[in-house]
């Protein structure tokens, strides 16, 4: 099988093949021809009064957490119907400038009023009730909205059942508000895959510069959080999607440990990788939100454990001294010396690590994963996307394309909305392989890719005797039209997504005063409380995110 990958393109595009593989840590690669221009120039007018909107009671809906909603709807300030309307207003008034919400529910309004007269009535079903969540556009639900991975293919699909972390989210009282944008197929359709931008949504744009990428595959999930248009959203990461749009957006993102969240009923890349998470603007939502959709499902068989990882109560991971007393290592290859705000955060972060009790070690450096990418990842990813995808499409009703085959054609049929700014090499490449993940070779280039990453982690974290290690989540968001060049700057997410391994990041600073920067906390195998309660421990000494501006570009 890696044989017929090397002969489906050149070498110089099978070289940009691997790079792709960060589903979204090359946070845009080629220009779309027919971006709106004139949103950004719209936009300046808005400046930062673009959210000002006073929603009912006075909450902040830049600032509030779910704490604070549940605190208000039990005592009766607000109702969980005002505040979906709120968010839903919200929506109409941002999105124009930000693209980050595909479609409203229609029905969010009725489950919202539900959802008020459970809690007059017999009480709440969880920490989530009345609560209005964004859904990334790559995950089933069984009501009167598409599910369409960003490509026009599956406006026509009809999922009979929720996904799993959906059907979670509905038993802890969530109202779905609807679905965000994403990258198209989630970054996996071709090396120049532009990132937000989707057939179905449009670009979404980086909230904080709006001439800035917002990075993916979970754009619009990150770009909506960020904006305040849910109280949380839900993005998917296979190889940096929740990571890199959460850096660049000042939130926060879980990159659970594989099979903590189900991927039942999720449009795939692979089982071997995806893995869904919040997002969120704080540490303390998006462990309320982790702790809500996680769980044990027959249906994943890498969920088998999933119930035990997480504490019965969420709020033993937010522990403000969280920090006092561990080993945290400083992973600074390949990402220092690239850019210098990246720099002079990430060591004002790790000067606060120390601040906050923590041992810093130095020079515990993860070992660089490019050789097993080249030998081994891409053969096995190419051939598990074929396997799954056709799985999942074979079994979702509705009219549309049954296999990765009949992608292909519709594309080229549709060329003028799917194809117009960049191709699908990946398909091509991945409808070559059998997608037979039985055979012994497949198998051998699978276990190598993902042997070699937990290496990688375990032997660091064992050889240093750490807790976890840091790393700049990435640097900071590119123009729209960004086409690559300058010094590179390595994923900070590679070995964690081929290890099926968390890693979280939280906003630690900003360049020029404007662009995002993160900053990653990475582990072990179901290390994510412990990665959380570190994380959050940062955020709360540090206080670093504040609401988007909304500014067309920089000076």
């Amino acid at each position: 099988m890696f044989s017929l990958v090397k002969s489906a393109l050149p070498r110089t595009a099978v070289a940009a093949a691997l790079t792709s593989l960060v589903v979204a840590c090359a946070p845009g690669t080629a220009a779309r021809p027919d971006a709106t221009r004139a949103e950004v120039s719209n936009a300046s007018t808005a400046g930062g009064s673009a959210g000002t909107a006073t929603p009912p009671s006075g909450l902040d809906l830049d600032r509030v957490t779910i704490v604070d909603l549940q605190n208000a709807m039990d005592d009766g300030t607000i109702t969980s119907e005002q505040l979906t309307a709120a968010y839903l207003q919200r929506i109409e008034r941002l999105n124009p400038l930000i693209g980050a919400v595909v479609r409203t529910n229609p029905d969010a309004m009725s489950i919202a009023r539900a959802s008020d007269d459970l809690r007059r009535g017999d009480g709440t079903r969880g920490p989530l009730e009345g609560i209005p969540v964004l859904l990334k556009e790559n995950m089933d639900t069984a009501d009167r909205q598409p599910t369409t991975a960003g490509s026009n293919a599956l406006l026509d699909a009809r999922p009979d059942d929720d996904a799993f972390l959906v059907t979670r989210l509905r038993e802890a009282g969530a109202v779905i508000l609807g679905k965000a944008n994403m990258s198209e197929w989630a970054n996996f359709r071709s090396p120049g895959a532009i990132a937000g931008w989707s057939a179905t949504g449009g670009q979404t744009r980086n909230p904080y510069v709006l001439g800035r990428s917002p990075c993916g595959s979970s754009s619009g999930s990150a770009a909506a959080a960020a904006a305040g248009l849910a109280a949380v959203t839900i993005g998917t990461d296979t190889d940096g999607s929740i990571v890199c749009p959460a850096s660049v957006t000042a939130t926060v993102g879980v990159k659970p440990t594989l099979g903590l969240v189900s991927r039942n009923g999720i449009v795939p890349i692979t089982s071997r990788h995806d893995s869904p998470g919040p997002i969120a603007r704080s540490t303390t939502d998006a462990a309320l939100t982790l702790a809500a959709i996680h769980g044990t499902d027959p249906a994943d068989p890498d969920s088998v454990d999933a119930d035990d990882v997480l504490p019965a109560d969420y709020r033993t991971m937010l522990d403000p001294n969280g920090l006092r007393g561990k080993r945290i290592g400083v992973w600074r290859e390949g990402r220092i010396g690239v850019d210098p705000d990246v720099d002079r955060v990430f060591e004002q972060a790790v000067q606060q690590l120390e601040d906050l009790g923590a041992t810093v070690v130095e020079g515990t450096e993860v070992p660089n994963s490019d050789e097993v990418v080249a030998e081994h990842l891409l053969p096995a990813v190419m051939t598990e996307f074929k396997h799954d995808l056709n799985a999942y499409l074979a079994a979702t009703p509705g009219g549309h394309p049954n296999d990765l085959t009949g992608l292909i054609d519709y594309n080229r049929q549709h060329a003028d909305t799917e194809l117009a700014g960049f191709g699908q090499e990946l398909f091509e490449m991945a409808d070559q392989t059998d997608g037979d993940i039985t055979d012994p070779v497949y198998r051998a280039h699978r276990e190598a890719a993902t042997e070699g990453a937990r290496r990688a982690i375990d032997n660091t974290l064992a050889k240093y005797r750490l807790d976890a290690i840091v790393t700049p989540s990435e640097r900071p968001a590119p123009a729209l039209d960004y086409q690559g060049g300058g010094k590179p700057f390595a994923s900070s997410t590679r070995n964690s997504a081929l290890a099926g391994y968390p890693i979280v990041t939280v906003p630690a600073g900003y360049a020029r005063g404007e662009l995002p920067l993160g900053l990653s906390f990475i582990g072990t195998a179901a290390s994510d409380a412990k990665l959380i309660t570190y994380a959050f421990a940062f955020e709360q000494a540090t206080q670093v995110r504040r609401p988007p501006n909304y500014r067309p570009t920089l000076p």
